[in-house]
């Protein structure tokens, strides 16, 4: 890695801590959105989030090749800004901050409506939102102080997570009511109808994307990393294929406890299937509460912090890269970006109003899938641009037949949005529009008053190059 600027972030970050970021972030939603899941692609769902696995390593590994070539955090603004232009460096970053932001306000709700359930409680307005400035703030504390601190608290959240969900997997597995016909019975199932001839089993798979992103939080850390920059590959496609594999084994076991049908009988469709059942069909009391403690709460509070981290640390690089105003490179005395930390706590805040009052933000929840996967799809592209442009760029994680790997996890990534855009309504877009119109008005800005002034300056292996 390069050596530490004494006016950037602080080099101090192990690779497990990296690596449980990153995990932290993709394996969120296992116990709270577990209805939509089954709602998506039934018992068979296990199976789903299999071939999901596999549909994603391809792009993981392109992450892992591209990674160690840049050593600073940015990642889909750098690579698509070298691979391509400035332009669509801003709009890849753009997108796939769509995913990152809409988390915060998201999981706040989530965090929320478990409380409502587990306690009995109708939440109104007023508490929902002083819940989520609670919980808000205590993030925003904790990313300005070391960083460490925030990893550390988001590696115990994470790993308790793991080990509630694996051990509520192997409970159901052996209850005594698990069957394998209740997975035969409903393998192709979905509440998804089919969409221009394509079944509605592989457009639920394909919305699978969203407990998926997070792995591309990878590059966001490498400046702070404190391992050799190769071992990026590890915690990038160690985190896909860990979660992966949970995944798989969850909703196996909870695919076996009833028939399709029976699971999914009486369970509101934003969450909560799998406790639901441990109740109903189990008849168990004080697991399920202990459960969601572990799985729920810290589990998405673990997704939080990740994406928190990543959206602060994509800030601070498009102000270090002139892709925003300087004021965002401003840093703490603990090595912290001041103005994204306060940024996001405002627009978190903004957004769980919205949420409340409005359907923007539900809306636009819908879609977030569709911008990680065109992020993702852009980047593919820069990645084969990168290779015929710099032939002399040896990246240590290089792939054997790196193009025809990239290009199938480009066609891959093209098809999941295009899937994700099937069935969507015009609150969906109309919301989606919204936040594009801003980064163009943003992007607007830069070309008329900064650009014409300085250019876009980024760091790689041949030195420092102007775009």
């Amino acid at each position: 890695m390069s050596e530490q600027k004494n006016n950037g972030l602080q080099k101090s970050l192990q690779l497990i801590f990296v690596y449980t970021v990153a995990t932290g972030s993709i394996f969120t939603w296992v116990s709270y959105w577990d209805s939509v899941f089954f709602g998506y692609c039934g018992s068979g769902t296990w199976l789903a989030f299999g071939l999901m696995t596999l549909a994603i390593l391809p792009t993981a590994l392109v992450y892992s090749e591209l990674a160690p070539l840049f050593h600073t955090s940015g990642g889909e603004l750098i690579y698509n800004t070298v691979g391509m232009n400035k332009h669509v460096g801003f709009f890849a970053s753009w997108l796939i901050m769509a995913a990152w932001i809409a988390v915060p306000p998201a999981v706040v709700m989530a965090i929320a409506t478990w409380i409502s359930r587990t306690f009995g409680l109708v939440l109104g307005f007023n508490t929902i939102m002083l819940i989520g400035i609670c919980i808000l703030v205590l993030v925003f504390i904790l990313s300005l102080q070391d960083v460490n601190v925030l990893v550390k608290a988001q590696a115990l959240c994470l790993f308790v997570n793991i080990i509630s969900t694996v051990i509520t997997g192997l409970l159901i597995l052996f209850s005594g009511h698990w069957n394998f016909a209740n997975i035969v019975n409903g393998l192709t199932q979905s509440t998804i109808n089919p969409s221009l001839g394509i079944p509605g089993w592989l457009i639920g798979m394909a919305l699978l994307i969203t407990p998926y992103f997070g792995f591309e939080t990878v590059p966001q850390m490498v400046e702070e990393g404190d391992f050799p920059i190769k071992d990026t590959k590890k915690a990038i496609c160690g985190s896909v294929i860990t979660c992966g594999l949970i995944y798989v084994f969850f909703y196996f076991c909870v695919a076996g406890l009833d028939s399709f049908q029976n699971l999914t009988a009486g369970v509101a469709s934003d969450g909560f299937l799998t406790i639901v059942n441990m109740e109903r069909t189990l008849g168990w009391t004080v697991w399920p509460v202990l459960y969601g403690f572990f799985s729920v709460f810290m589990g998405l509070g673990a997704s939080i912090m990740g994406f928190w981290m990543s959206t602060v640390r994509m800030l601070y690089s498009m102000s270090e890269k002139n892709f925003l105003p300087s004021a965002f490179k401003k840093l703490n005395k603990h090595k912290q970006p001041i103005l994204p930390n306060i940024f996001l706590l405002v627009i978190s805040l903004v957004f769980i109003f919205l949420m409340n009052a409005t359907t923007f933000m539900n809306d636009f929840f819908n879609l977030m899938s569709f911008g990680c996967a065109c992020a993702y799809a852009l980047t593919m592209i820069s990645a084969v641009r990168i290779r015929r442009k710099h032939p002399n760029w040896k990246s240590p994680n290089a792939l054997k037949h790196g193009n025809a790997i990239t290009y199938l996890a480009m066609i891959i990534m093209v098809c999941i949005a295009f899937f994700c855009t099937l069935g969507q309504g015009i609150g969906s877009w109309i919301s989606f529009g919204v936040y594009l119109g801003v980064g163009v008005v943003l992007w607007i800005y830069m070309i008329v008053v900064r650009w014409k002034k300085s250019s876009v300056v980024i760091e790689t292996p041949d030195g420092v190059e102007h775009y």
